[in-house]
């Protein structure tokens, strides 16, 4: 039960610090006033993953009681929660590919190596916090912290944010079970294949050996 209420607040986490980084990428893009390029985007990125991470990790350690369970959630909700972005971007370039260009729908900026890159490195600072936990307090992560706290005391957006951070935690781990369940359907099949292959191999042999 406590392990459930655990993955419930970081899932209120989530959702909350989604809320106030999409003001703040709205703010950067009012006052930068155009389209930023590759690379302005991968940064941006970055910052946000790493304070993704970073705020994270302070909600689960902040009680100084994180256990082995608790890391491996938090890794886990991380983990999936990147690779579902990265799944849901590929999606998309692969739908601007069917429809083409002409379409009013806004081209985003896409490589696979960098959204690999990212994400590699967010989940090496994760681990790093763990043998490190001093370098996760700064000035930002902890304002990040307490406007998430606000946020979340507050009656009406706090129950709001609630229902989100519960919906979050469903879909979060319903893309999981699916990502194992074709995993294990791929190998499941690979190994009919393989079966099948070396059955023909085996039928082959037998009718060469009754020709001799």
């Amino acid at each position: 039960m406590e392990l459930i209420n655990f993955i419930f607040r970081i899932g209120v986490v989530f959702a909350i610090f989604g809320f106030i980084w999409g003001f703040i990428n709205i703010g950067y893009s009012l006052l930068r006033g155009k389209n930023n390029n590759l690379l302005e985007a991968y940064i941006i990125k970055v910052i946000k993953y790493f304070l993704l991470v970073d705020v994270v990790f302070l909600f689960g350690y902040e009680s100084f009681q994180l256990n082995i369970n608790q890391l491996l959630t938090i890794a886990l909700m991380l983990l999936t929660y990147f690779v579902s972005k990265l799944q849901n971007q590929q999606e998309k370039r692969q739908l601007f590919k069917v429809v083409g260009q002409n379409l009013p729908i806004p081209k985003k900026h896409f490589n696979f190596k960098a959204e690999v890159a990212i994400i590699i490195f967010s989940l090496s600072v994760f681990v790093g916090f763990m043998f490190f936990p001093e370098y996760a307090e700064n000035k930002l992560s902890l304002w990040f912290h307490d406007s998430i706290i606000d946020i979340e005391s507050t009656p009406i957006f706090g129950f709001i944010f609630k229902v989100i951070g519960f919906i979050f935690i469903v879909t979060l781990f319903s893309k999981l079970l699916t990502s194992l369940n074709m995993m294990f359907s791929r190998k499941k099949n690979n190994d009919i294949n393989n079966d099948i292959e070396n059955k023909e191999d085996v039928d082959k042999f037998d009718d060469f050996e009754e020709i001799e």
